[in-house]
């Protein structure tokens, strides 16, 4: 998690293109003066080295790996990603107090937050959808998860073989596949995480 100082290079406009890759939040706090200054992070999915980087008025002044911990007057940047997207951006002050940042308008995350705004009733609906097919496929990924470390022959030799008892055709199985990712990445624009719900859809690395 080292922070290096990189100063100078302004932030670059997003573009359309850059929607699926590109994460922006933004959020006003004092500067080192007092006067308030623009924070924004920055993470770009096509950067060689992962790392998040944070941006004071529009030019750069830091950079660091994930997950990520920028210091700033009075209070620290918390950053960390997961596969789907960002899990948590927020600005933690000294006495403990967060305060989650702002997506930048074109964003993905900004265009998600937009929609909830304007539709409440539809966003809670692809909300608890999100939530039904994540359990779901977490329910039916233990079995498969289990027959899978069976059949590695140390484990095998202790605990003996195990058969799932859901044996699904395999169209079911990719439907299960790309509906947990959608739905991990729905959760990811919101900033939503559970430790039960979110635990990182197994279906999607069997």
């Amino acid at each position: 998690m080292d922070v290096v100082t990189s100063r100078g290079k302004p932030l670059r406009p997003l573009r359309r293109r850059e929607v699926l890759h590109r994460h922006l939040y933004a959020v006003d706090h004092p500067g080192p003066g007092g006067a308030r200054a623009t924070y924004t992070v920055e993470i770009d999915g096509t950067r060689d080295d992962g790392r998040a980087e944070l941006y004071v008025d529009g030019r750069r002044q830091a950079k660091a790996d994930m997950p990520a911990s920028f210091p700033v007057p009075g209070a620290t940047i918390e950053v960390a990603v997961t596969l789907y997207g960002v899990r948590r951006m927020h600005l933690v002050g000294d006495g403990g107090e967060e305060r989650r940042l702002d997506p930048v308008p074109g964003t993905l995350e900004y265009r998600r937050g937009r929609m909830h705004r304007r539709h409440r009733v539809l966003s809670r609906v692809i909300g608890w959808l999100a939530i039904a097919i994540l359990l779901v496929n977490l329910v039916l990924a233990v079995p498969e998860a289990l027959e899978l470390l069976t059949r590695i022959d140390r484990i095998a030799e202790v605990v003996g073989t195990f058969t799932s008892p859901v044996q699904m055709p395999g169209w079911i199985t990719t439907t299960l596949i790309v509906a947990g990712v959608l739905a991990a990445v729905e959760r990811a624009l919101m900033l939503r995480r559970n430790r039960v719900i979110d635990f990182e859809t197994l279906w999607t690395v069997l």
